[in-house]
């Protein structure tokens, strides 16, 4: 009897799953949200409404390869919060590129950090607009000069 009535739960939370994804891809028709990717999350939906409202900002992160990742964060925002939103957009990159599934942020942290305008973004705590940080600036990921 429980078994059946743990199927008949499985069923419906699949049910509601595939209802959710569909109800995504119709909302990511619409033009404001129109540069998300397919697989959108919940969480990438209210980061470009934020944005769209000026309730957020992109930071664009530059890597020494060159390439730049634009990363949403709010407006007043710290750099842990910057650090955050890197590693999650990441994650989320590297999920739907099927890239390497687990990398050690604790590394990433202890061997490179971020700059701005020639600046170490040192300060965990210290916000993004202190450091003169403002929307679509850009902030590089450099990796540390050993001592």
């Amino acid at each position: 009897m429980a078994a059946a009535a743990e199927a008949e739960e499985e069923l419906a939370h699949a049910e509601v799953l595939e209802l959710f994804q569909a109800a995504l891809a119709r909302l990511v028709q619409d033009p404001l949200l129109c540069d998300l990717p397919p697989q959108v999350t919940a969480e990438e939906i209210g980061s470009q409404v934020a944005l769209e409202y000026g309730q957020a900002m992109t930071v664009r992160v530059c890597k020494a390869d060159g390439e730049t990742m634009p990363v949403v964060v709010v407006q007043n925002a710290s750099v842990l919060e910057l650090k955050k939103a890197l590693r999650r957009h990441v994650q989320l990159r590297q999920a739907r590129q099927g890239g390497v599934q687990h990398l050690s942020w604790k590394y990433i942290w202890r061997t490179y950090h971020l700059t701005y305008a020639g600046e170490k973004l040192a300060d965990d705590r210290k916000k993004l607009r202190e450091y003169g940080i403002r929307n679509r600036d850009e902030v590089s990921f450099i990796k540390k000069l050993r001592k």
